[in-house]
């Protein structure tokens, strides 16, 4: 069955420890509480810098069942000018531990520069560089493209030929690219309010909540912009949303309310 899997981005965050984690939980206690009440984490950390085997072995160890982490993929991949000489760095990545998640590896992000552009030969080399498993672990990886000149039929019909997701974005910065891809589904919501308790009013959690369910059950929400009109294959497709950004200290309020939403 396709699952709905919802979070935020991180688990360490000081405003947390005034509206989500219990007062006077330890630090350490923090993940497993998360754990506990989000369904999935995105991993920006890994965008930076390299952790041990040991560290996603310990994320996996204080998670429940079920729970899953996306990670962002380092910078050193995504962040140049010639993406078709990536390979050593998406190597090294994917072979530096990730894999120690086993079943709660959700996907993997490579994020670009809002800066770079879309050029067909050279993204369709990074694509290519994109390893389908490793330790026996199906990889299944997505690209947040945050230039407007990836609204082209081209980049999509490239990912869809490597079955690569897209970051379905709501964001006030970069373009929304809703179409369907790959065998799953990958959103940021970005636009929390600190005004609003749960992060978002009421209507627009249920519709999110809508949308999501939409794409769970094969289908494409109507309201969200996509770059071609082909209809996708109607099939169920696990979803992966993350309450990023925005008023920050809203976001696991937001999560906690769609995951309440799409029980």
């Amino acid at each position: 069955m396709a699952t709905i899997r919802i979070g935020v981005g991180g688990w360490t965050y000081e405003p947390w420890r005034d509206n989500f984690y219990p007062k006077g939980l330890k630090h350490a206690g923090e993940l497993a509480y998360a754990g506990e009440h989000l369904t999935a984490i995105e991993v920006n950390g890994t965008y930076y810098g390299s952790q041990k085997p040991e560290s996603f072995r310990k994320w996996r160890e204080e998670t429940p069942d079920g729970f899953v982490f996306t990670v962002k993929g380092p910078r050193f991949a995504t962040n140049r000018r010639v993406l078709a000489e990536a390979g050593e760095s998406i190597g090294r990545f994917v072979g530096g531990g990730v894999t120690e998640l086993k079943e709660k590896l959700g996907a993997i992000n490579w994020q670009f520069l809002p800066t770079k552009k879309f050029d067909a030969e050279d993204f369709e080399a990074f694509l290519a560089l994109l390893p389908k498993e490793a330790d026996g672990i199906a990889l299944r990886h997505v690209v947040e493209l945050r230039h407007e000149s990836f609204r082209d039929p081209a980049a999509i019909a490239l990912l869809a030929k490597y079955g690569v997701a897209q970051v379905i974005a709501e964001s006030d910065e970069h373009p929304q690219i809703a179409d369907i891809t790959a065998p799953f589904v990958y959103l940021r919501l970005q636009r929390s309010r600190a005004e609003e308790p749960a992060g978002y009013p009421e209507a627009e959690l249920d519709a999110w909540a809508e949308r999501l369910r939409t794409y769970r059950d094969g289908g494409l929400p109507a309201d969200l912009e996509t770059v071609t009109e082909t209809p996708p294959e109607k099939r169920p497709r696990d979803v992966f949303a993350f309450v990023i950004s925005g008023a920050k200290e809203r976001n696991p309020a937001a999560a906690m309310a769609l995951i309440e939403r799409v029980k």
